[in-house]
């Protein structure tokens, strides 16, 4: 581990860099959860039968899975550009590409052109929060950067709840995309002010630093380690979202009969959750000094509402939108979780921490396949067996990622990883 001694310019938590990630984020977020709000409408208007529920879930996770590999594979690709090109440069590029990505979904007629232009937004959101994320860290200074993070996070958060009132709003699925691509274009425009970070100025000028090279996660044991477990304890993020919250009313049927649950605005319940508990998780960490003691906390706090959310006591609708909300809450550990990339060099970092999230992202498609294909279609499973099974061994990953995983809540930013 190499420190590099270059001074550097730090800012406060509500400096422009924080605003503008945060905004970033938010963008992100309405363009990254539309799809599970408008899923339903927007099936139909592919004219998809909504009372052939195979179909529907079998449609659905196609688009999401391409969707969330896009997320995968653009992770590496702008986690590279961000360590050698630079933060900013990735804040551009991938904005611009998801911003034409959404228009053009305003136009798909079938499931398989809808999954395409989703792969392509995909990639192009997975630049945005692990560069923004980086861009903070690295200007704040360390006793700042962890509510500054949280900041980011849990205003950028609100874009799906903006995201389930904008389709209130139109009752037009296409036409909520299109706003996505528009609000995008405008966010394009707000960051040609924004700073660079100067410990990435500072590595820059380093001749011999192997900057942004992702096979240097695969070639130190120990670094690899560090990798995994920061990508493990991500995983009950989309466990919930992705299948629990995103597929509640067939979870509703499932538990208690004939409902009226809109999977869209329990996505949006579980978005303010989210919201507040990464804003609360900042300042819990403060408090404790620590990042691991926040996060169990939030764990613990998980795992009583799972149980709750399987439990008789989940009768109605207005307990299952309750509970959605406070699973939100529960795992809005995503500031804490994406600051972990922290573990790693200013030569790695902005790749760690943008492939990171968008590894867990690109999860969803295993979770999918262990809940759908193998436990419902192989195994003929109900929906609920199959949501608890997949549950336990989520969580079981997560509990023992955590055991391993180092604590980096005093750590100095200023160093580079060796070759």
């Amino acid at each position: 581990m190499k420190q590099t001694a270059t001074a550097h310019k730090t800012f406060g938590i509500f400096s422009l860099p924080v605003v503008v990630a945060a905004l970033g984020y938010f963008v992100d977020i309405y363009d990254l959860l539309l799809f599970t709000i408008v899923r339903e409408p927007s099936l139909a208007g592919l004219r998809i039968p909504l009372d052939n529920a195979p179909q529907v879930i079998a449609a659905s996770t196609q688009i999401i899975n391409y969707q969330m590999v896009g997320l995968l594979l653009g992770g590496i690709l702008w986690g590279t550009i961000g360590d050698k090109k630079g933060r900013l440069s990735v804040l551009f590029g991938s904005i611009a590409l998801y911003s034409v990505a959404n228009f053009i979904t305003g136009f798909v007629q079938n499931v398989d052109q809808y999954a395409w232009a989703r792969f392509v937004a995909g990639v192009g959101l997975a630049g945005e929060l692990g560069a923004g994320i980086t861009l903070v860290s690295e200007l704040l200074p360390k006793e700042k950067r962890g509510v500054g993070t949280s900041l980011v996070a849990g205003i950028g958060l609100f874009g799906a709840v903006f995201a389930y009132f904008v389709y209130q709003f139109t009752q037009d699925w296409r036409l909520c995309y299109k706003i996505g691509g528009g609000l995008g274009i405008g966010l394009l425009l707000l960051r040609i002010s924004v700073t660079e970070s100067g410990m990435f100025h500072s590595v820059k000028e380093q001749v011999g630093v192997s900057k942004g090279n992702f096979l240097l996660f695969f070639n130190h044991r120990k670094r690899f380690r560090k990798y995994i477990l920061a990508i493990l304890i991500g995983l009950p993020t989309w466990y919930v979202i992705g299948i629990l919250v995103n597929l509640s009313n067939r979870f509703a049927k499932e538990l208690y009969g004939d409902n009226a649950i809109d999977s869209g605005r329990a996505i949006m319940f579980a978005y303010v959750g989210i919201a507040i508990g990464d804003i609360l998780i900042g300042l819990v960490s403060q408090y404790f000094q620590s990042r691991k003691k926040a996060l169990l906390s939030f764990y613990g706090l998980c795992v009583v509402f799972l149980l709750l959310f399987y439990s008789p006591l989940n009768s109605n609708d207005s307990s299952m939108y309750f509970i959605c909300g406070m699973l939100g809450f529960s795992t809005g550990f995503w500031a804490i979780f994406v600051t972990m990339g922290e573990q790693f060099g200013t030569n790695l970092r902005a790749t760690a921490a943008t492939t990171i999230p968008n590894m867990v992202r690109g999860a969803l498609p295993l979770i999918n396949l262990m809940f759908v294909n193998l436990f419902q279609k192989t195994w003929g499973w109900s929906l609920l067996d199959s949501g608890k099974v997949t549950g336990l061994l989520i969580l079981g990953l997560t509990f023992l990622a955590f055991y391993y995983t180092e604590e980096t809540f005093h750590k100095d930013l200023n160093y580079t990883e060796p070759d």
